[in-house]
């Protein structure tokens, strides 16, 4: 994690470097003028210990995050340019190198109703980015039928791993696996989580066949992909508005396999998202995998065919 740590002022560095320390697991750092700094993961929350110069999850005597703090440590993640960023962070978020993606709170700038930019930063959020090769490895074979994917959607509640799940997948079918071949995949990451492409090149492993499309709306992304890079599977990230659904439609109608997510709570839930509903009435998608936490908070997956009978 040394990408993150490089950022942080030379003073802060050993907090920074102790928080990956022990066993720990970070997702985020949350860092807010005048409040302390907030280390969170799957364990819990910890604080920046300046008594101990330690992580401890007191929260007693723990350093506060600074102005001074937020300006270098902003001036080091745009490499001392953030005109360079703010097409970025008008979308509220940024990528630095290593796909890690740094949320940003501040005051907006509006016209017409959107965010054209966001001034005076105040709040940080460091999400800290993890591939977890092989996660999918048990779930890719449930997907494939006559050795074609299935137009599939992975569905879950927000927080489960949808995401993580993807990439796997496109790496995955990207590179091959015994007995299959690998297949050209184009990835349209409307929200850089899934190549977390950085100067855009991908941070992460999406296989050798794979193409991206970064910070692309998935709607125009997709249309472009089948355009330009002839692609035998179309991966995008949580699908939802209506040209994201007609934009699927029209890649199925050019004979183009689908890999996307879409956040449901449920299973039950399928038929009442109208574009959903049309799918499943169409036979549109073959496979629909819901993810889900076990009680020690592993992830575990329920497939079920175009009929919703469950396969595994």
């Amino acid at each position: 994690m040394e990408e993150i740590i490089s950022v942080f002022p030379a003073g802060l560095r050993d907090y920074c470097r102790k928080s990956f320390a022990e066993g720990r697991e970070p997702e985020e750092i949350r860092l807010r003028i005048g409040q302390p700094v907030m280390v969170l993961g799957r364990e819990g929350e910890w604080f920046w210990d300046r008594k101990e110069q330690s992580i401890s999850k007191s929260f007693v005597d723990c350093y506060v995050w600074k102005e001074m703090d937020m300006k270098e440590t902003l001036a080091r993640m745009s490499q001392y340019s953030m005109y360079a960023l703010e097409e970025e962070i008008r979308n509220g978020f940024f990528t630095i190198q290593g796909g890690h993606r740094i949320g940003v709170a501040g005051k907006t700038v509006c016209d017409k109703g959107k965010v054209t930019a966001i001034r005076n930063i105040c709040g940080l959020n460091v999400r800290v980015a993890r591939q977890k090769k092989d996660c999918a490895k048990g779930l890719v074979p449930w997907l494939m039928q006559g050795g074609e994917l299935c137009n599939t959607l992975i569905l879950s509640p927000p927080g489960v791993g949808k995401t993580t799940m993807l990439r796997d997948c496109i790496r995955l079918l990207s590179e091959g696996m015994p007995g299959r071949a690998g297949k050209k995949v184009g990835v349209v990451d409307e929200r850089s989580e899934i190549a977390a492409s950085f100067l855009g090149i991908p941070q992460n492993d999406l296989g050798c066949r794979t193409d991206v499309l970064d910070a692309c709306p998935k709607a125009e992304g997709m249309r472009l992909l089948l355009r330009s890079m002839s692609p035998q599977i179309v991966a995008v990230d949580e699908l939802g508005t209506r040209e994201d659904c007609l934009a699927v439609e029209e890649a199925l109608h050019c004979g183009c396999r689908i890999l996307g997510t879409m956040h449901i709570g449920k299973m039950e839930e399928l038929q009442e998202k109208a574009y959903l509903s049309r799918w499943l009435e169409h036979g549109f998608f073959q496979r629909f995998v819901f993810l889900s936490l076990g009680l020690g908070r592993e992830r575990q997956f329920t497939v079920y065919d175009e009929r919703l009978q469950k396969l595994c």
